[in-house]
Order: C-alpha cells, then structure tokens, then sequence
C-alpha cells in the first residue's frame, strides 16, 4: 500500500459503494471495501482489500480498522428498498440505525474521525417547493427516509460530544452504470426505475407501470432528479479530501438540478434501445410528489463537484450498455 492513504468504504461491494471505490483508487487512495454481501457483489472488489462481515459487529469492526488504519470512513452500507421497509421495518431500524451506531462506536474507540454519510433525498419527504435544498424542511414519509434522518442526527450528537467530522450527502435518484463497463447496478429485483423499465423492454417483466398520468406536470407524470453514479462517486472522494484538508462538517444535495418525467424516461430509453417499452397506466401510489429535484449549488460552492455526467443520454447510454451486457453474460 505504500504511503496511499486508506480510506473504509462500508457497503463497497455494492452499486454507489463499488463505483466510490474504483473512483478512490483512481484518485490515489486504497479503498477498503467492508460489506457482508447481502446486497453486495464480491466480484466488483477489485481496487483495494475485501473484508467481509457486518457493520454491527463491533469485534469485527474493531479488528478491521486496527488492520487497515483507515484515514477516512465512506458509508454506504444500509438497506433502502422502500416497498420492503413499510413490511419489514425491524430490519431497516435495525441495520440502518443500529447497524451505524456500532460503526460509529468503533469509530470513536479507534479515534477515527473523518466520515463521509450516504443519506438520502428520503429525508425531505413530501415538499412543498422545488428546487429543494439543504434547508428544506425534513419529514420522511417511510421507514427507510425515517432511520437515514435517524443516523443524521446520531452523527450530529457524536459531532457535538466525540468531534466526528462529516459530510452527509441527501443524494437524489441513483442512475446510470460505470462510463468504463466494468460496473453497474445488480438489484434483484430492481430498486430504481430505469431498470425496472429495463426489465420490461427485455421481457423479464409483461409491462412497466405508470403510477398516474394526470399531475401538474408538462406531460402528467412525476418530474425526478436522476444522479449518475459516476457522479456521486466523485462526490464522495471530493468529500473525502474536504475532511482531510481539515474542511467543515456539511450536509449537501448531490443532484442533477433538473427533473425528468416519467415519459421522457421512457422516450429515452425507447431512443437508445430501438425498442418499444410496454407500458401499464395504473392508479396513484400514495405520497408521490408530482415534481421533485435538487438545488445543487452547494455542491459546487464547498466542493467544487458538478454533475457532469448527469445528462438523461449518459444515464441510460450507461445503463443500457451494462443492461444488455448483463444480458449476454446471463445466456452465454
């Protein structure tokens, strides 16, 4: 490892985290991917150590860190499938709060202070105004939005008592695959809505629903900002160096800054496919905003981090390139 400085990405075998590490290597650090393989994919550890065990598991932890000595801390381990934390929300509160206590314990014991935290857009909830940024108000309407809000807070406290330095990132809808090939999202099923449309252009699904038609928007479907993964993960190193040049602890949106509707996705995907996406109009889902998207400046201002890659062309470009990959790996 030489002198490059040692950065722990929690969840590093999965879609945010894998594309981090790959984005640390490249920028001179050793990433450390820490994941237990849940939702994470042992074959995109490929640019630094693989420990695999649990965030909760303070003995664990604890010889992890005393191993690797890591400057840094990025965490993106946590459940965030929103259908599965209204069922099941003991598992959400479980390892997304109590999962992150115990990391920050270690942490603590370790004297490790410099933590980058994936939250989420989540957060927010239901707004009133667009474009959303770091002030608007916060009322989480599921479970999954509630432990993200939960875990801000419990940092806030060891900020205040240990001086844990953060930067937490209220990021906005995951989208696109690594611009080299060698990454993309693996979600089984599906979380995100691209692949999801994915699965019906390729026939794994009869249809893609359409959750209403009729909201306040240009075409009348719901306007959401997509964020390449790329992107975030340039965000996360750039967050990284903000705490090791001894910057402030923040809280910041990583968003595109525009929104896209449901039927400009759709007109995308059908454009960089060639193929038709068969769609289901169905009823409402309760809570859907009809327009949500982030300001980003304070991004740029404190991190001087721009989406450059967050065009709707790149995202499903990416997407469909990994999608159709992914594809002929799975028949071959």
């Amino acid at each position: 490892m030489g002198d490059k400085p040692v950065v722990l990405v929690t969840g590093g075998a999965g879609y945010v985290g894998s594309q981090t590490c790959k984005e640390l290597a490249a920028r001179g650090y050793v990433p450390v991917t820490l994941d237990n393989l849940v939702n994470g994919h042992r074959e995109t550890v490929r640019w630094g150590p693989f420990e695999e065990g649990d965030i909760g598991d303070k003995a664990f932890v604890s010889a992890v860190l005393k191993r690797h000595k890591p400057k840094a801390v990025v965490h993106c381990a946590a459940l965030c499938d929103v259908g599965e934390c209204v069922t099941r929300p003991d598992k959400y509160y479980e390892n997304n709060v109590v999962g992150t206590l115990r990391l920050l314990e270690c942490l603590q014991e370790h004297d490790i202070n410099n933590f980058v935290f994936s939250s989420t857009c989540a957060t927010y909830g239901d707004v009133e105004e667009v474009p959303i940024t770091e002030d608007t108000p916060q009322a989480p309407i599921n479970p999954y939005g509630v432990t993200k809000l939960m875990c801000e807070q419990i940092m806030k406290d060891f900020g205040d008592a240990y001086g844990l330095r953060y930067v937490f990132f209220r990021y906005f809808n995951v989208a696109g695959a690594d611009l080299g090939g060698e990454l993309g999202e693996q979600h089984e099923p599906p979380s995100h809505v691209i692949p999801i449309i994915f699965d019906s252009v390729t026939g794994k699904t009869d249809s893609f629903k359409i959750f209403g038609d009729d909201y306040d928007t240009p075409d009348g479907t719901c306007i959401r900002d997509y964020v390449h993964v790329a992107d975030l993960a340039d965000g996360h190193v750039r967050a990284v160096e903000h705490l090791l040049k001894g910057g402030a602890n923040d809280i910041i949106n990583l968003g595109s800054g525009q929104g896209f509707s449901v039927k400009e996705l759709i007109a995308k995907i059908e454009e960089v496919s060639g193929k038709k996406v068969p769609t289901e109009l169905v009823p409402r889902r309760p809570g859907d905003a009809p327009c949500l998207y982030a300001n980003k400046d304070k991004a740029k201002r404190v991190l001087g981090w721009e989406p450059v890659n967050s065009n709707l062309d790149t995202i499903m470009k990416t997407a469909w390139e990994w999608c159709t990959r992914n594809e002929v790996s799975a028949v071959g």
